[in-house]
């Protein structure tokens, strides 16, 4: 089984972030929404100690000019657009740089799904499959039992609630990575770090 990169998203503090740096937390995820309970301001994330970690911005309704000023205020690597953006907007921040939010529960045939999924392989670099049918934040895992044979032109990672109890059970899908973050918290914002480093050990034992 090939090892899988791990995003912690939904960071608030610095103490969270060194925890993900120390143990090898490969991307690590800052909310700039302000109704989510997440959200953290861009001018602090900046201030914090950037280690080799790529570190990406989550962006719903910001214009582009909010999130290009972003990119720069908090050093980020990725943007990850999960309002539904479309291939113009994709273009406008570069395609380097964009981690996309899409709905696998939006589809009912797989074909469909695949389907959307290509016409955003140009203008992106990487998936992100999330539960529900739109936002985020639902703490459940996508039910889509098509998943197990997905085809896609890119990278992607799973979200989606995922914690140390159902880890295991998603490994043999053909992700990239797995993106965590409210199945490894004691409240939001607030990562639980024993979770993090059960699912580190789970995911590299294994």
């Amino acid at each position: 089984m090939k090892k899988r990169l791990v995003k912690v998203c939904g960071l608030t503090s610095c103490q969270d972030l060194a925890f993900c740096q120390d143990i090898g937390v490969d991307l690590t995820g800052f909310i700039f929404h302000p109704p989510s309970p997440r959200y953290i301001d861009p001018v602090v994330v900046g201030r914090w100690e950037k280690k080799t970690e790529l570190r990406v911005g989550v962006f719903v309704h910001s214009d582009i000019e909010k999130i290009i000023d972003t990119i720069e205020t908090a050093r980020l690597d990725l943007v990850q657009l999960h309002g539904g953006q479309d291939e113009k907007v994709c273009l406008s921040i570069g395609p380097e740089r964009v981690m996309r939010v899409f709905w696998p529960e939006r589809h009912v045939m797989k074909d469909d799904f695949e389907q959307e999924l290509d016409s955003f392989k140009e203008v992106c670099s990487f998936y992100l499959l999330d539960a529900g049918t739109s936002s985020g934040g639902h703490g459940r895992s996508i039910a889509s039992p098509w998943l197990w044979d997905l085809i896609t032109a890119k990278p992607w990672f799973l979200a989606g609630g995922l914690s140390p109890d159902n880890i295991k059970g998603v490994l043999d899908l053909g992700m990239t990575g797995l993106d965590l973050n409210s199945g490894v918290e004691l409240s939001p914002g607030i990562k639980d770090h024993d979770k993090i480093r059960r699912i580190m050990k789970i995911i590299f034992d294994m």
